[in-house]
């Protein structure tokens, strides 16, 4: 895992965005864990048009395929729905990207789990991308880490993670698909924001190094802000739920 700096961020640009929103605005994010009575623990995300379903089930007890292992493993399957995949994509391409998310949650999740709390077991995480308006890798991200919490999984750290894009010279926070598009350059990061322990960095285009530590720190304070939005959403429901 990599460990970024804690400077005091410097965004360098600024543009007028459709929404209204501020370079380093999120759109107005809801969350809400136990949405699945089914699963041991579930959350539901919502940024806008963005909007996924997370349910983690298990620990089951591992497949002799994967050989023998004293720790626990996380199996984390990404489904896209046609609203999410949108009309440019066949069957393929879909399945591909669904493909791609699927091993981007597993290395972006398993770095803040205790493995070793459910040895020779798996916990499955199953994601559901209703809709897409841009961001929705880094809202998985934030909601399965959410929804592990909630199924009282041993973590070191919750795991929220947003995107950047450059576009024009400027760097935006959690963009919309119409901002992907636009775009020249993109930062996905996922971090453990108590000891700013990366555990995914995803960067395409070409930075300049003043550029890429503004939008590595964009990033870092995008993942804080998450982040006490997914502890207020989880004490929030302790407060709420039923007395055992």
């Amino acid at each position: 895992m990599l460990i970024l700096f804690k400077n005091k961020r410097v965004i360098p640009y600024s543009m007028s965005r459709a929404d209204g929103r501020g370079n380093e605005e999120f759109r107005a994010a809801f969350l809400k864990t136990k949405v699945l009575n089914q699963a041991k623990g579930s959350c539901y995300i919502e940024l806008d048009q963005t909007k996924v379903m997370v349910g983690v089930f298990g620990p089951r007890q591992e497949e002799r395929k994967f050989g023998f292992s004293e720790t626990g493993r996380l199996n984390c399957e990404v489904r896209l729905t046609s609203f999410a995949a949108g009309a440019g994509m066949n069957k393929q391409m879909q399945m591909a990207a669904e493909r791609n998310m699927s091993a981007a949650l597993e290395q972006a999740l398993t770095p803040s789990v205790l493995l070793d709390r459910f040895p020779k077991a798996v916990m499955d995480v199953y994601v559901m991308v209703l809709e897409s308006d841009g961001s929705h890798v880094g809202a998985a991200t934030t909601a399965a880490s959410t929804a592990l919490a909630d199924a009282s999984c041993e973590l070191f750290d919750m795991v929220p993670a947003c995107h950047v894009v450059r576009v024009n010279g400027s760097l935006l926070l959690d963009p919309t698909s119409s901002e992907e598009a636009l775009s020249d350059g993109s930062v996905l990061l996922a971090l453990q924001p108590s000891t700013n322990e990366v555990t995914q960095l995803n960067m395409t285009g070409s930075w300049s190094a003043a550029e890429r530590r503004a939008a590595l720190e964009l990033a870092m304070g995008g993942c804080a802000q998450l982040k006490e939005v997914m502890r207020s959403t989880l004490l929030e429901a302790a407060a709420t739920a039923p007395a055992s």
